[in-house]
This record gives structure tokens, sequence and C-alpha cells, in this order.
């Protein structure tokens, strides 16, 4: 089942590019024409967990029916992983036959509702003008932002920009009280690993908190809270943003495959640390500091921490930056670790990076803002062998008095 309903999605997403709508330029729309707000809701894939929004244009008497969306990129772009990951990738808006677009979410099993927006002749008129002006080839990429420039924002600042400041969002101020990042695991409780990489990825930006405007990155958000938008027409009445709200197809309801317990990542990380403390205390107590598995922890840690440290200084997603979790997944524990763990090495050498990096590790636990138990028990674990590797200096002689 899972099969065939895989090969109906692909099906149907390939419609969708290969036959997208080649929009009409300076075509100006009948009476009868209505723009409406699309809202798909989130899928099982990562890249749809957190939903989609659209534009929908409607004009019976021109034969017109398409919807415009943000979300599209090509993996067809030179060095398409690179720029992903750099956070350069572009992506582009599209418009597509409004039947193609349901038929692809309703593949997906995604709810798709639409809001018809309450707008006068002109305002239809100015918003269509801008998605046109958007479709043209010089102006149909942009550098997408997870957090501040995506799908979803997109669609609401075109509608903003058409409505002018005739447009009134009550929540548009309001703090919610979440931020960024809570709002994002909202959408990833059923995707264990996948949040706790991105919230190990993303820093301190993502947790300033937001207003109505900046939840708006999520289309949910979008879809809320311009329901109570108001409109100011030219008579001075005020009218809702939106005449109407329907489902177009609503999505049954699954329930996901969940992950083992033991597959968990709280769960992993949390056997993974007892074992090593378990093993460092009765090697300790033999009198012995095991390098290799120093060596093995803080090169770990320090790979991570590297790649961290370059999605804060080699990207431009902006939402990588200033990130606590690089205080104990220190970049520079590769290839510091050798310095302190080789033959030579003394244990004033050792006191001096272990007892620095024990502070790090407590401040990193301490300003960390990852979900679960993961930042607090792998930090315990490289902690643990941070304590083990203190030796006091007695007479001149070091204990443990073995290395191995």
């Amino acid at each position: 089942m899972r099969t065939t309903r895989n090969k109906l999605k692909i099906v149907g997403w390939l419609l969708a590019i290969l036959l997208p709508v080649v929009p009409v330029s300076a075509q100006r729309l009948s009476p009868s024409a209505q723009m409406s707000l699309l809202t798909a809701g989130p899928g099982e894939d990562l890249y749809s967990v957190f939903g989609h929004t659209a534009i929908r244009v409607y004009d019976p008497a021109q034969n017109i029916d398409r919807t415009y969306g943000w979300g599209g990129f090509r993996f067809s772009e030179n060095n398409f992983y690179v720029k992903f990951l750099r956070g350069t990738l572009p992506y582009y808006i599209d418009a597509y036959d409004m039947y193609l677009f349901v038929y692809a979410y309703q593949q997906e099993n995604r709810t798709l509702r639409e809001q018809v927006l309450n707008l006068t002749p002109a305002q239809k008129e100015r918003l269509m003008a801008v998605l046109e002006t958007n479709m043209q080839p010089e102006n149909r990429t942009y550098q997408y932002k997870f957090f501040y420039d995506n799908c979803a924002t997109r669609p609401r600042d075109k509608i903003a920009e058409a409505c002018g400041d005739s447009l009134t969002i009550p929540s548009r101020s309001v703090m919610t009280g979440k931020s960024y990042r809570d709002w994002m695991n909202q959408y990833l409780g059923e995707k264990a690993w996948a949040r706790l990489g991105m919230n190990l990825a993303i820093g301190q930006p993502a947790d300033e908190q937001t207003d109505g405007w900046h939840a708006m990155y999520l289309p949910d958000q979008v879809h809320d809270q311009l329901a109570s938008a108001k409109l100011r027409q030219a008579n001075g009445s005020i009218v809702p943003l939106m005449s109407s709200d329907r489902t177009l197809f609503a999505g049954q309801r699954t329930f996901p495959q969940e992950l083992p317990v033991i597959f968990d990542p709280e769960v992993v990380f949390a056997l993974f640390g007892i074992a090593v403390a378990f093993f460092t205390i009765r090697r300790y107590q033999r009198g012995i500091v095991d390098r290799w598995l120093d060596r093995l922890l803080f090169c770990f840690s320090g790979v991570c921490g590297w790649f961290l440290f370059l999605l804060w200084v080699a990207t431009d997603h902006g939402v990588t930056a200033w990130n606590p979790t690089l205080l104990y997944l220190m970049p520079l524990h590769l290839p510091l670790v050798y310095w302190v763990t080789g033959k030579s090495t003394t244990a004033r050498r050792r006191t001096l990076y272990f007892g620095g990096t024990a502070v790090l590790i407590i401040l990193g636990i301490l300003l960390s803002h990852v979900p679960g138990g993961v930042d607090v028990v792998f930090p315990m674990t490289l902690l643990v062998r941070c304590i083990v590797n203190l030796q006091p200096l007695r007479a001149g002689r070091q204990f443990p008095v073995r290395t191995a």
C-alpha cells in the first residue's frame, strides 16, 4: 500500500513539475475573479513536515485556475548539496494548474484548506501584478531563510503588499510566548533524530521570542492569524480579510510508525553514557586511564564541533550563529586531545586541558536549549572523562600510575 502511494505521489509531483502553468502577462482579471490563500498540512517527509502555503488565482471567465508557491528548488542545480548546506540554494516561485496542485497533495494525504481573500477589484489586480512580476525570470529566485523568508512568509508578504495600509492583523505585534525553536519543535515531535540534529545545529537566534508576525514563518500560523485580519475599504468600513474558509481535502488521520524505544536518541545516549561511566570507574579503580577512549570521545566531539562551527561562519542560514552547543562540542578537541594524550604529555598539561574543558561543558549544559536530555547526558559523559583525567600531583607522582 505504501509503495503504491509513493508511486502516486511521484507521479503527481512529476506532473506538477513537468506541466507548469505559463502565466499570461498583463492579463486583466474579470469581475468574477477571486484570490485565495491555500494552506497544506504537514507531510510525512522532513522537507514537508511544516506544511506549505500558496496563493490561488481563480477566474472562470478567463479560464484561469492556478496556484503560486515559493517552495520550489531544483535538484539539477550545480553543487546542489554544497549550496543546500551553505544556505545559498536558490528557491523558486512556481505556478501550477490547480487540479495538479490538489492532486499532488491528495496523494500525500495532506489536508488542504482554502481561504478566499475579500479583496477589491483594484487589490486583486495589484496582487496579480505582484505575482506576475515575481514570475519574471530575473525575479523568480530568492535566498530561502528557514525562519525569516520562506514559502509561508512570501505569500503573506505579497498579500500585505497588495493591500497596503488598509490591512490590519490584530495579532501582528502580540507576543506568542514561544520562540522560533519552540514552534519548530512542535512539528518535529515524531522525528526524534531530526529534531535532535536541527536543535543542535541552530543557535541563539532560534531562541528569540516571536510575536504574531514572526510566528507566521509557519503555514498554519499564516492561516490562523490572517483569519482574524481586517481590511479597511475606501468608504472607511472594516471587513474581514477572508470571506470564507473551507477544506478542499481532508487528509485521513494516520498513525506514523513509532521509533522503537531502544533507538530513541535519549535512550541511545543514556545507555552509552552509563556504559562509558561504568567502564571508566572500573578502569580507574585499577589505576588505568584509557587514552584511546578519550581520543574516541573527544575526536567525535571535535568533528561535530567543526561541522557546527562551519554552519556558523561559512553558511548563510541566519540561525546557526552563537551556538552554545559549541561549548561542549568544541572544535579544538580535534586535534588538542592528541596533544594531551600522547606519551610525552604531562599531568599539568592534562589538568589544564581537561579542567578547562570541564568548565566549558558545564557552561554548555546551562546555556543549551536543546529539548530532551541528550544535551545533558552526552556532555556529562565527556565530563566523566574530564574528571578522571584531573589527576592530582603528589611528591612528583601522578595517579593513576598507568595509562592505556
